[in-house]
């Protein structure tokens, strides 16, 4: 855990909101800001599940234990309860929420079943606060960074499948092919931007992968990133200049979630196995990068990569 820096993002109310982020956020405070901290859970525990062998001595458990606790995740709700705060890290703090709750229903461990009570209620919460949100999004967020509509979409789309939460399911996907199915000719030329970590095109491209029945898919995509379909697609990956600077370290970053993508659209369209080695390029570009790094990038560098790892 590594409570300092720490960059806690929230509005703050009145003086009575002026404690350590240890206070506020009793789980999820260590790391950099929430939702770094939320998807380092996601890391560990998805290696504990992966490689149990790792924690032989038990201690990375016992951390685990220490800190998802009903009590402590009573204290994350209120948080998230307070008035000034109703949005807080919507939606790409949320949808990791989610992403860390489906590792820890899926994992047949009486601990994990433990955390995941403790943390459902919070779950809870914030899908009625998506459900709620998704109608009045009118046009949909399409940064290259945390508030891109389409990552939240995915991450959550996961969740509420691997869950059987249909009615969640439901929500994500009439508003993903409300706000998306009409979109032609992204082009991915204009990518980056100087600090994204996030593909506006492909991350759109992704989602609708997970939507869209497969020949229905084809022809949107096609239209779409007709791009794509080239056998000699190239993408470089892209540079980064100064792994101290928070904003520029993003683009490693980057890197990592283009593969992924490129491996899940390669998935759902397995003619476009070409997209695989794309984004091979990438993940092997700025996988070095991840050892160590200064903390502006290993506070969540490493998530991404695990995740691009785990969706080769």
């Amino acid at each position: 855990m590594t409570e300092y820096p720490n960059k806690l993002g929230q509005v703050i109310g009145s003086e009575q909101d002026l404690k350590t982020p240890k206070q506020l956020r009793p789980i999820f405070y260590g790391c950099f800001d929430w939702h770094s901290s939320v998807h380092g859970y996601w890391s560990i525990v998805r290696i504990l599940k992966t490689f149990p062998e790792l924690d032989e001595d038990g201690e990375i458990r016992d951390l685990l234990k220490q800190h998802i606790t009903t009590a402590n995740a009573k204290i994350e709700l209120a948080f998230f309860q307070d008035k000034n705060n109703l949005g807080f890290e919507r939606t790409y703090g949320w949808a990791w929420l989610f992403k860390l709750q489906e590792e820890l229903v899926t994992w047949d461990d009486p601990d994990a079943q433990l955390w995941a009570a403790a943390l459902q209620p919070l779950v809870d919460v914030l899908v009625i606060r998506y459900e709620e949100y998704l109608p009045k999004l009118v046009y949909p967020i399409r940064s290259g960074q945390h508030d891109n509509s389409a990552f939240g979409f995915s991450l959550s789309l996961d969740y509420a499948r691997t869950v059987k939460h249909m009615a969640f399911e439901k929500v994500l996907i009439t508003h993903a092919r409300r706000l998306y199915t009409a979109d032609r000719d992204c082009d991915i030329a204009y990518e980056p931007s100087g600090s994204d970590f996030l593909s506006p095109c492909l991350e759109e491209a992704l989602v609708m992968s997970k939507i869209l029945p497969q020949e229905e898919y084809k022809k949107w995509l096609k239209e779409f990133m007709p791009a794509l379909f080239h056998a000699d697609f190239e993408l470089e990956p892209a540079i980064v200049k100064d792994r101290t600077d928070g904003k520029l370290v993003h683009l490693d970053g980057l890197n990592f979630s283009r593969s992924t993508c490129l491996s899940g659209i390669a998935h759902a369209l397995p003619e476009l196995k070409h997209l695989k080695q794309v984004g091979h390029k990438h993940l092997a570009y700025s996988l070095p990068n991840i050892s160590n790094d200064d903390y502006m990038g290993s506070h969540w560098l490493g998530t991404f990569a695990l995740y691009a790892l785990f969706h080769q």
